[in-house]
């Protein structure tokens, strides 16, 4: 239709000049592409205003210019340090008056006088300092012979405080979120990055850029941390904690490679003959490691029974072939095979890749990289080497101490059931704990309506299953698949279970509630994760929310007491003036290596700081035990 009764004027709907504060939503949004494509720009942001002050930029390369610069930053509150990983450029940055600033900028190919002299300066106990990522400079001084002291602030670890599900606390990411505004010249200041020399000016910019970004990331954490109950979690288990892991990354673990390779090589024998015998039962050559051609073999060439299709095939996971165990011995065959393969290239091969030249492996411990607070061990990570299986457990022996020392590994008992008695207040079950017994076998006990010693090892096993599965919000039907019963006996011994436990019951349902209000649960030192889950139209997602609302409390509380235990052990191992060194974490347990003389002592000490480092209504409980390698000692 041409004629249709519409009002319309060309004029009025001409293309117009975009709002400026379209850059704005775009930033915050990530839309780069289109901020080029419409020719966007920024109006006067917070930063642009905060620089309204008098901002000095110098660049030092004298030495007595520097003996005045360290007298000034000795005498000032705080300084913000920020540098690459390779140490060879520094940015300073010192407020000078109410409104002005001095930023001073070091690069080691211009700077003439002593740069590690410099260094042992300026990372020296009477200069109080904020930075980005404390754990690796601290690092990287000590690699040096530097010992790095005054640090008072890291705006990584606030970030993730504030945040724990950000997933990204990078400086420019950081200032993105909390100022919607882009760094000036967010060149990337890692390791190397001016080495050789390179763009000078361009280099001076970057750290003078990104020196006041920390500097303006500050001003806006402490405030938050403060306003949100975080400040002694900050400052008195975080901050703390990065020397403490920066030594022991700097320490490893010896891993003994020669018998590695040998178990390397035995596990590759086992996987070819797995793999032929894998082939005649299946009737011809196949991809093992490929779902879809394992499917067909399965399920359409042996007809077995329960498979499930997929949009792209038929599913092979580990819980469907779990159920097909007993169907066809070829489904043994494959599930062993995928554990050896699992061994031998991510435990067997990674870590004969990972074991330096020391002789020994030196992993890296991400301090925000989970939303629980638990610390995860990188490249390679040690925190995952599977315990379950006696192959498994072989990964473990290969670690040993040096020689003429021991490793003494300590671990919590039950802690986060412990910590679920003292958060609940259930009277029953802290009884149950100060009563010395067997938790699980009480729990038996009460939810069986048995004594104790009539308790079967079968049903401590399913009392021990309840009350770990109660912790992480599980539901009837994961329990009785985990406990191979049905799902109504699952459910009547969660029934019994709250009906012992009836403080716990009470707990769940309010914190899932408090979390739903607040919109965020929290650990007892005020941990926060976020939540928005909890109140979404999707079920799943609810669902989702109410689980986490549910473990997050007790598990992030039970890495914060490690985190304490860690720092504690730590100090008390250097007051004592022992020369054993704290050298892993994994969970709930510590491993420290030790002269063989200093056995006893160390064992004692490990119990003691991790029992006395929360007082709850509950006893923790600590157990320490020593052996030439890793596997000794955790028995």
């Amino acid at each position: 239709m041409t004629d249709a009764p519409l009002s319309f004027v060309p004029q009025e709907n001409l293309r117009r000049p975009f709002k400026p504060e379209l850059y704005d939503v775009f930033l915050r949004l990530e839309f780069k592409k289109l901020i080029d494509k419409y020719h966007l720009t920024p109006r006067q942001t917070p930063a642009q205003q905060r620089t309204e002050c008098d901002v000095t930029v110098e660049t030092v390369e004298d030495p007595a210019r520097l003996e005045e610069l360290l007298a000034l930053w000795r005498g000032a509150e705080n300084v913000t340090v920020y540098a690459p990983g390779d140490l060879t450029a520094l940015a300073v940055e010192c407020q000078t008056g109410e409104h002005s600033s001095l930023t001073v900028n070091l690069l080691d190919s211009r700077y003439q006088g002593d740069w590690e002299a410099m260094l042992s300066a300026l990372f020296s106990a009477d200069i109080a300092k904020t930075s980005h990522n404390v754990k690796d400079l601290t690092g990287a001084l000590l690699s040096r012979g530097i010992e790095p002291e005054g640090f008072t602030f890291d705006t990584a670890l606030a970030g993730y405080l504030l945040d724990a599900t950000a997933g990204n606390y990078g400086v420019d990411r950081l200032f993105l979120t909390y100022y919607n505004e882009e760094l000036m010249q967010p060149l990337h200041l890692e390791e190397g990055a001016f080495s050789p020399l390179g763009d000078t000016a361009m280099a001076e910019a970057a750290l003078d850029s990104w020196c006041s970004g920390v500097s303006a990331l500050r001003e806006y954490q402490e405030p938050k941390l403060k306003e949100q109950e975080l400040w002694a979690l900050f400052s008195e288990v975080e901050l703390p904690l990065c020397r403490v892991l920066a030594e022991m990354e700097r320490a490893g673990m010896k891993c003994d490679g020669k018998r590695l390779y040998e178990f390397s090589q035995w596990l590759q024998g086992e996987i070819d003959t797995l793999e032929q015998e894998i082939y005649r039962q299946a009737g011809g050559v196949f991809n093992i490691q490929s779902p879809k051609q394992l499917g067909k073999v399965l399920f359409e060439d042996l007809r077995l029974p329960h498979g499930k299709k997929t949009k792209t095939g038929w599913s092979t996971g580990a819980d469907v072939l779990e159920t097909l165990r007993y169907e066809s011995p070829l489904v043994d065959q494959i599930l062993t095979y995928r554990q050896y393969t699992k061994l031998k290239s991510t435990y067997a091969d990674g870590l004969l890749k990972a074991i330096g030249k020391d002789g020994r492996v030196h992993t890296s411990f991400q301090m925000t990289a989970t939303a629980t607070g638990r610390l995860s061990s990188t490249e390679p990570n040690l925190q995952n080497i599977p315990t379950r299986t006696e192959l498994g457990s072989q990964i473990r022996r290969l670690f040993t101490a040096e020689d003429d020392c021991v490793l003494v590994d300590a671990d919590y008992s039950q802690i986060e059931l412990r910590l679920l008695a003292h958060m609940a207040d259930d009277e029953a079950m802290c009884q149950a704990f100060r009563s010395g017994g067997d938790f699980h076998t009480a729990t038996a006990a009460s939810v069986f309506h048995l004594p104790p010693q009539q308790v079967t090892g079968e049903l401590r096993r399913r009392a021990k299953a309840v009350n770990f599965g109660i912790v992480y919000g599980i539901s009837a039907f994961s329990l009785s698949r985990d406990i191979g019963v049905t799902v109504a006996e699952a459910k009547e011994y969660m029934d019994r279970y709250f009906d012992t436990y009836r403080g716990v019951r009470q707990y769940m349902t309010d914190t899932v509630e408090q979390a739903r209000e607040r919109g965020y649960a929290e650990t007892l030192w005020h941990r926060r994760r976020a939540l928005p889950e909890l109140r979404s139209s999707n079920f799943n997602l609810r669902s989702f929310g109410e689980r986490v609302a549910l473990n997050m409390p007790v598990q992030g509380t039970a890495a914060d007491v490690i985190k304490r235990a860690m720092i504690q052990v730590w100090r008390r191992l250097r007051q004592e003036g022992l020369k054993a060194r704290l050298i892993m974490q994994v969970h709930d347990e510590l491993i420290v290596e030790c002269p063989a003389d200093e056995q006893e002592a160390v064992q004692t000490l490990l119990r003691r700081e991790m029992e006395q480092v929360a007082a709850l209504k509950v006893p923790l409980i600590a157990e320490a035990h020593a052996g030439k390698n890793w596997l000794e000692a955790k028995e």
